[in-house]
This record gives C-alpha cells, sequence and structure tokens, in this order.
C-alpha cells in the first residue's frame, strides 16, 4: 500500500514499515498508510533552527504578511482538490468549509495583522519610560521572534485549520513550524503541505510535516521553541511533562476538550426569537462536523420550568438532520472521522448514562443517506438528559466527542453560573438572554472560567459567527481542564513566539536602535522642510523648529463663532472666578489647528499626499492671549503602505495606484516659558515614495 509522505529538511521522505492503515470513514475503504518510522527528529529541529528560522527573521512583519496572504490567494485556487479529499474524513460541505477555507481565512486575518507591526524584523513593545531626571536616560521593551522553532501536535478534528491557524501566527513572528497532524486525518494535511511546498512561497526550512508518530522529536525541543498542542486534555499533560520542555522551561500551549456549555436565561420563553436562536444553536453544535469540535456544546442547561419544552423543540429540530455520505447533497451531517473514533464516543456516552438518559438518538442505530452504517463510522446524534446535575459528576467531567449533548435545569441564575463552573474551565461557553442584567450577571459570573464568552440575542443572530467559531483576532483558548493556554489571539497571539526584552540606553541610542524616535533625543536638521522629502528620502529624527505666533484674544473670539464653540472658558467676559483658568483660554483645536498652519509646508505641490488622521493629542496646560507658540515637528516613524492593484480606470484617478507610505511625525507645541510644552500630538501623513 502507498505510503503518505514526511516533508523533512526541505524534502518529502516515505517513512520505514508499513505504517498504519488510514481509512475512508465513509465508507471504509483504506486510503493509505501512514509512518514517521526512520525520521531524524532530532535533525527536523535542528534544520528548523538554522535554516527556517533565519530565512524568515531576517524578513520584516510586512513581507512575512504579504507572505502569508500570497500564500492564502495560492491555495483558494485549489480548493476543489482539497475538498474531495475531505470528504473521505466523513466531513460535510459546510464541514469542509469550515476546515479548509477558515484556515485560509486564518493566512489573510494574519496578513492584515502586519499593518499592526512595523515594517520591521522586531516591534516596540509598549510605551517608553524616561527613568532620568533630566531626560538623559530611558527604558523601553522591544519583541524579536525566538531562535527556535514552533512545534505543533494537533487534532484529528480539523486537519488544514488545526496547522493554519497555529502556523500563520507563527510565520507572522517569524518561527518556522513543524507539523505534526493527528495521524488518522493525516492524508488531508499532507495534501494541503504538498500544495504549499510547491508553491515556492514559503522560505526554505519554514514548515516541516510529521505523518505518523511524533517519536522523540519534544526530547529534542530548547528554551528557544514552542510547543503547541490540540488534543485530550490526558493527553496533553503527558506531553506537557516531557523532561526537555520541563527543563528548559519550553513555552506549551494546550489546547484541550473541553465541556463547553450553553445557557437559556430565564426570560426567554417559547415563540420568543431568542429561543429559536438558542434551539438552531444548540442543532448546529451537535451536528456540524458530527459534534467533533473542541468547542463543541457538551452541556446544556435551561431553566427548570423550560425543561421539557426544551427537549420537544430539540427532538423536532434534530429530525430535520438528515445523516449519510457526505458527498450526497440532502446529507446535513456526516461521519465520525474513523471507527476508532465511534467506539471512543459510545463508550464515553456509556458513563454518561450512569447518571443520565437518552431522550433523543440511539447508540445502536441510525438511519442513512447512500451510505452503509456497517462500513461507515456513523453516529445518530444523541441528547441525553440529566435531571440533578449537581448530584452527578459524570455530565460535568466525560466528554463524548462527538453529536452528543447533555440537558440539565437550573433554578436560579447563581445555580446557571454554578453549573458552568463545574466544567472546571473551558474554551467557551453561550448565554442566550433578551435581558440585558442577566448577560451582564452571566458573563461576570463566569468569566473566570471560561476563555470566551458568546452573549446570543436576537439583534446579533444573523452576524455572530456562532459558540464553536474561534476567530483569528480573539484569543482561542481556556483556563483549567481546557489547557489554560491562548491561541490566535491578533497581535496577542504573535507574541507568544516572540521574546520581550528590555532595553535601557540614552533617548538617542533608543532611537536609533529601534527607528523610533523617542521624547528627548537628539532631532536632525533636514537640508530642505521634510514635507519637501518622499518616503524614502526621510529619516527617522529629521526635525525642523517653526517660526513663533503670537496668540489674540480676537483669534480665539473667531475660533468660537466659526467652530461654534463658546464653552465659558473661551469667553473673555467670563468671570474666572473658582474656574481652573485665570483669564480666556485658547482652544485646543485652534492651538493644534494653528501648531498646523506652521509646520506644514503648503505654497507648491510636495509628497506629502494628505492627512491621515492623528494620535495621542494632548493638551498639557492652557494657552492665554498673548503668548506666543511654536513647534517642534520631528520624523517619529515611517510605515509602508500597501500598492493596490487597480482593477478599474476609477481607481487610478483616485490615487490608488501609488506607491506611498505613512509617516508618524511627534509635534510638539511650545511657548516660551520655562515649562514650554502646551500640548503635543502624533500625526499621520500618506506620503508618495519616489520609486513608483
Amino acid at each position: 500500500m502507498n505510503k503518505l509522505e514526511n516533508y523533512v529538511a526541505g524534502k518529502w521522505i516515505t517513512g520505514d514499515g508499513d505504517g498504519q492503515v488510514l481509512y475512508n470513514a465513509v465508507n471504509g475503504e483504506p486510503i493509505i498508510a501512514a509512518t514517521s518510522k526512520g525520521l531524524d527528529f532530532k535533525g527536523m529541529t535542528e534544520y528548523a533552527r538554522t535554516v527556517g528560522n533565519p530565512n524568515l527573521r531576517k524578513m520584516t512583519f510586512h513581507e512575512r504578511g504579504r507572505m502569508l496572504k500570497a500564500l492564502a490567494f495560492y491555495l483558494q485556487d485549489h480548493l476543489p482538490e482539497l475538498y474531495a479529499i475531505s470528504y473521505k474524513t466523513g466531513a460535510t460541505k459546510a464541514d469542509s468549509w469550515v476546515d479548509i477555507e477558515g484556515g485560509i481565512g486564518n493566512l489573510f486575518a494574519n496578513s492584515s495583522l502586519r499593518r499592526k507591526f512595523p515594517d520591521e524584523i522586531f516591534c516596540i513593545d509598549g510605551e517608553p519610560h524616561m527613568l532620568g531626571k533630566n531626560n538623559s536616560f530611558m527604558g523601553t521593551h522591544i519583541l524579536v521572534p525566538r531562535e527556535g522553532v514552533a512545534i505543533h501536535i494537533n487534532a484529528f478534528n480539523f486537519p488544514v485549520w488545526g496547522m493554519l491557524e497555529k502556523c500563520a501566527v507563527n510565520w507572522l513572528a517569524g518561527m518556522p513550524a513543524i507539523v505534526k497532524p493527528a495521524t488518522i486525518t493525516s492524508y488531508l494535511t499532507e495534501a494541503v503541505v504538498k500544495k504549499i511546498i510547491a508553491s515556492g512561497i514559503l522560505p526554505e526550512g519554514a514548515l516541516q510535516l510529521i505523518c505518523g508518530a511524533a517519536g522523540d522529536l519534544l526530547d529534542h525541543v530548547t528554551s528557544q521553541d514552542v510547543v503547541s498542542f490540540t488534543g485530550s486534555a490526558t493527553t496533553g499533560l503527558m506531553l506537557k511533562q516531557t523532561k526537555a520542555i520541563f527543563e528548559n522551561n519550553v513555552p506549551f500551549n494546550m489546547e484541550a476538550d473541553s465541556l463547553n456549555c450553553i445557557v437559556l436565561g430565564a426570560d426567554v420563553e417559547p415563540g420568543m426569537p431568542e429561543w429559536e436562536v438558542f434551539i438552531k444553536e444548540v442543532r448546529r453544535e451537535m451536528t456540524l462536523k458530527a459534534g467533533q469540535r473542541c468547542t463543541g456544546i457538551r452541556r446544556i442547561f435551561v431553566p427548570n420550568n423550560k425543561l421539557e419544552g426544551v427537549i420537544q423543540a430539540l427532538t423536532k429540530s434534530l429530525l430535520q438532520t438528515t445523516i449519510g455520505n457526505p458527498l450526497n447533497e440532502k446529507v446535513r451531517m456526516g461521519s465520525l472521522a474513523g471507527h476508532s473514533q465511534k467506539s471512543e464516543v459510545k463508550s464515553q456516552v456509556q458513563k454518561l448514562l450512569a447518571s443520565s438518559k437518552i431522550v433523543y438518538g440511539s447508540l445502536d442505530s441510525v438511519e442513512l443517506i447512500d451510505a452503509d452504517a456497517e462500513k461507515g463510522a456513523f453516529l445518530s446524534p444523541l441528547l441525553l438528559m440529566n435531571e440533578k446535575p449537581f448530584d452527578a459528576r459524570e455530565a460535568h467531567e466525560v466528554e463524548a466527542f462527538g453529536p452528543v449533548s447533555t440537558v440539565m435545569p437550573y433554578t436560579t441564575q447563581e445555580e446557571a453560573i454554578l453549573l458552568s463552573k463545574l466544567g472546571k474551565g473551558s474554551l467557551v461557553t453561550t448565554v442566550v438572554t433578551a435581558d440585558e442584567a442577566i448577560a451582564r450577571d452571566y458573563v461576570l459570573g463566569t468569566a473566570t472560567h471560561h476563555g470566551r464568552i458568546l452573549v446570543l440575542n436576537n439583534e446579533c443572530a444573523r452576524e455572530n459567527t456562532g459558540h464553536g467559531s474561534p476567530l483569528p483576532m480573539l484569543v482561542h483558548g481556556g483556563p483549567g481542564r481546557a489547557g489554560g493556554g491562548e491561541e490566535m489571539g491578533g497581535v496577542r497571539g504573535v507574541k507568544h513566539y516572540l521574546q520581550r526584552t528590555a532595553i535601557q540606553g540614552s533617548p538617542s541610542m533608543i532611537t536609533a536602535i529601534t527607528h523610533v524616535f523617542q521624547p528627548y533625543a537628539k532631532g536632525k536638521a533636514p537640508e530642505v522642510h521634510p514635507f519637501k522629502k518622499y518616503f524614502e528620502e526621510l529619516q527617522i529624527g529629521d526635525q525642523i523648529l517653526t517660526e513663533k505666533r503670537l496668540i489674540t484674544s480676537a483669534d480665539i473670539d473667531k475660533f468660537a463663532d466659526l467652530s461654534g464653540d463658546h464653552f465659558y472658558a473661551h469667553i473673555k467676559t467670563t468671570d474666572f472666578t473658582g474656574t481652573m483658568f485665570e483669564q480666556q483660554v485658547a482652544h485646543g483645536y485652534l492651538i493644534m489647528s494653528i501648531a498646523a498652519g506652521l509646520f506644514v509646508d503648503s505654497y507648491e505641490k510636495n509628497p506629502v499626499l494628505l492627512n491621515y488622521g492623528i494620535d495621542e493629542l494632548r493638551f498639557t496646560k492652557p494657552v492665554y492671549p498673548g503668548a506666543e507658540i511654536y513647534i517642534r515637528f520631528t520624523c517619529k516613524e515611517k510605515l509602508p503602505n500597501d500598492k493596490r492593484v487597480v482593477m478599474h480606470p476609477e481607481d487610478a484617478k483616485r490615487g490608488d495606484d501609488i506607491a506611498k507610505g505613512i509617516v508618524k511625525w511627534l509635534v510638539e507645541i511650545l511657548d516660551t516659558s520655562e515649562d514650554p510644552v502646551v500640548g503635543v500630538a502624533t500625526i499621520l501623513t500618506m506620503v508618495k515614495m519616489k520609486s513608483q
């Protein structure tokens, strides 16, 4: 029988021995064998550190982000081939969409995240801190990519998304990956990796693949590596105790299957939109991916007086779920990933039945469309009921990783909160309610035990992404049983793969190191006004001092009339006794407007295309008539802006095809007193590049 290939040190390699036979989950036919026997796992980690890591580290965040975007577009061109393979895992079209296109979506999302980072190989983390009285000594923090490899040990249920959601983050951070998917569905992961490698988009060493056992891989980790695990809590705890991980303090990010729950608010009655939303959400979470989701709803808490009504409504809804061959358009739920998984689920259900009973479905029979129940790994959705959730531990401790959920009653809001916590930590919980007080109570009462909370009502029903859908920009993970880790999470997720280091020195030295102008650093006197320079010509620290401008009472009166801002402090006839001011004070925005008039070079066209915005504007003391103000104007930071592809002639007219960048300028508004700083801001301009 043919065997899957492992991608090791830049080469496709077949493991030794016959390997483990992998079967089509729908018809039971053998597909291929998988083995990693004979692989040099130590060599894989060394190759990643010495080849892949340097190749990625020398790229900037923006270059890595554009790499992710290119890879996402490339994989989109191969969707039909990937869908065809995904059906063999028992996944329907909808299941495969979540796995395949959801994974590609992570690449797109993290590509866009590059705009949160500088066009550098590192980034600054947080605010600067002045550490000396004379402002000659300061400190700040930087984040740099670790010099190791990200090792991902993934679960069987999402062979594509599980890989891409993790790799997108470590690649953006600047670290290579070794991916070890669960063997049972690794044939789909292998197909995706083959496409990725064939694209030539990733630098050498950025990705390696193990199809089979992980061997002694984790015995070779170092303090610069990061390990991520998704799967059962038992397996995760075992791996976390690997000697090399413990001794080298290797970051270990664990996302474990958890007993996630949904709560129906006491305010929700049959006939309300929220009632239908609740029933639909439970059914979807029970049947999508045949319930094989780490975020799946395992526990359903409903008010005691609505228990029977909920069971009846769920029964009616689940009866509409057609099960069978996922290639058949009529089918809405496919099979489990394999017969071994089916046996495991049935075994766990038997444990749950010690304190619960089945109110919908059957352990032994299932009605199928275009499929054979003996050959395929099919299982009926199973709705259980536990009438005494505080007396029975099984429902809060045993997880059947399939289309299985247990409905349980509660009496008060406090009981609902306590029941949600009995799962000892989960990835996600949902509360369905139209009552804002119930929502607030539940969120604040349960947040300690859940990684994500979905508050679901009729207002967000159409647009919400669902209980079980983690999003790239939000953290995915949970406390306690759920693993105590975090994945994705936008900038937070990227930081898992970066080392934070405090740096100290003079403002000018920190400016030179970070390429971001720091307060009190030495400026550079440019030969020409900075607004006459193209993006490439501007240097961090280019600085001008403007001429002075006298502020008069007439200026303040005119601005008040023009803007309509007649706040009492801007009116000269005000009695200022008992106020914060001595006399008529200039509007802050008047001062900022005058500042622009002082630093803007506006008499002829120049590379500055437009003002992009103002950040961090602060007015530090009042400006009275008679004050003279002037501006210290400094080039603070430069960020390239991607040139858009012109799809229509109108785009060119708008300037979308112009190569440009964003320049941040430090604007310090000064007067002639001993304590001269009147205001400070960062303004952003869009500046044309010389090279078009």
